[in-house]
């Protein structure tokens, strides 16, 4: 039923199991056991070949992928993914993680995700307009407002949606919010892009405040940061808003680590957007790391020091059971992961252990923390049925309001459906996939989506 061969979908599928079969929830359920061999397997998987031209006039050929996962919610609703690694494990464990994430919301969206292996580094911006008007000439007959409506990742920026998004307009003479990211000029919604960065923090702000029974915040707080996307940035910057203390960002040639106690400022983030707007590596620029410590080939775990709070936001595994141990060693007791399934199966380990016998590391899963991004998406949705536009005000607040609702469920599941630790912090972990589980199955059994 998970295939050896899948081993990102196969890490995702044990951590569902592994949450539901090991809590009390099949004692007080056992009808709800009965959807974990369908909801395994996805509804549907398209994959196509998407033919383009280069600028020298080449013919190239890449994969596209669509994973659609299940819709007993609501439409499929995920990423688009453009990276040389894109294959179907990795489509599928996204797909399977966004079933979960979206259900947190209480948006009615189901869960999907898809991509390709194109690589965008190095590309032209006319390269990458071609290859993404390509891949939607392939997409278009699957997607639609009621059927599924992607949205950017890893590769996916503005600028890609954008193009596909007028692809699909020229497609169908349609002008319908089938894509979310899109431009505020084409029906995007405000905070989209900050979205998850945002969210991210806004989770951990209520992790601090209920460890400390509302006794403390993130101000003052050391926080380490990997990735130096669109996730990493806005969380950087909203750590700082609240008066965190940013020690590091990281991407996929290496670390860039604050010099001094007061560690990175806005003016390093903005200057990062520059360069991941050219497609440019951290050590493209002298300035930043002549300035600061630079680490190549590395990520932060190891070399950042002394950390409060740790938000992976680069990629999946990106925390090895060994950066776990180090990260707790230096004093962190909070980690919100930014991207999808951050942390490896044994890191995940390592945290709960913590947070079980009293040292106190508490950790949030990406279903979870980084549900923010895919809210808003979701408003964008709502946003595009009414023909409407909310203010950056109001979407800011029902994101606020849909993270503390993500928090709360996570909690009370666990509570309910686990045992907590010594310091009586309940496992967001197994909270987040029961709460998200629950609402599926539900959903399916409403439906018998299960026959």
């Amino acid at each position: 039923m998970v295939a050896p061969h899948e081993p990102e979908f196969q890490q995702a599928y044990k951590e569902i199991i592994s949450s539901v079969e090991d809590s009390k929830l099949f004692d007080a359920h056992p009808e709800l056991k009965r959807v974990l061999p369908v909801i395994s397997i996805p509804e549907r998987v398209l994959q196509f070949r998407v033919t383009w031209e280069d600028d020298q006039g080449n013919c190239r050929v890449n994969t596209g992928y669509r994973v659609q996962f299940n819709s007993a919610l609501g439409p499929y609703k995920g990423g688009l993914r453009f990276h040389p690694s894109v294959n179907l494990s990795i489509l599928k464990f996204l797909g399977f993680e966004q079933i979960f994430k979206n259900a947190l919301t209480g948006l009615p969206m189901g869960g999907g995700k898809g991509g390709s292996d194109f690589d965008p580094k190095g590309k032209s911006d006319a390269e990458i307009r071609r290859f993404s008007q390509a891949f939607m000439r392939q997409l278009y007959r699957h997607i639609g407002p009621q059927t599924d409506v992607p949205a950017g990742d890893i590769g996916v920026t503005g600028f890609v949606v954008n193009a596909m998004f007028g692809e699909y307009k020229r497609l169908r003479n349609e002008y319908s919010g089938i894509l979310t990211g899109k431009h505020m000029l084409t029906g995007g919604s405000n905070i989209r892009p900050e979205a998850t960065g945002y969210g991210v923090v806004y989770y951990v702000c209520h992790m601090i405040q209920y460890a400390s029974k509302g006794s403390d915040s993130i101000s003052g707080k050391r926080v380490a940061i990997s990735g130096s996307g669109n996730v990493a940035q806005y969380a950087a910057l909203k750590c700082m808003e609240l008066g965190a203390v940013v020690k590091s960002l990281s991407d996929s040639k290496g670390t860039l680590i604050a010099a001094g106690p007061e560690g990175l400022t806005p003016d390093i983030i903005y200057k990062v957007q520059e360069l991941k707007d050219k497609r440019l590596a951290i050590a493209d620029c002298k300035e930043l790391i002549s300035k600061h410590k630079y680490i190549a080939g590395a990520r932060p775990w190891t070399h950042v020091g002394e950390v409060d709070i740790a938000l992976p936001c680069a990629t999946q595994n990106e925390v090895s059971a060994e950066e776990a141990e180090a990260l707790i060693k230096a004093g962190c007791r909070f980690v919100a992961e930014g991207s999808n399934m951050g942390s490896s199966a044994e890191a995940v380990e390592v945290f709960e252990k913590s947070r079980a016998t009293g040292e106190g590391c508490w950790l949030a899963p990406g279903k979870a923390a980084n549900a923010g991004g895919v809210a808003v998406s979701g408003l964008e949705m709502a946003q595009n049925a009414q023909f409407s536009t909310w203010s950056h005000a109001e979407v800011d607040g029902r994101l606020a309001d849909i993270m503390n609702s993500i928090f709360s469920q996570s909690t009370d599941a666990a509570s309910k459906y686990c045992d907590s630790g010594k310091n009586n912090l309940p496992s967001l972990f197994d909270g987040a996939n029961l709460a998200g589980f629950v609402r599926v199955a539900r959903a399916m059994e409403a439906i018998a989506d299960w026959w």
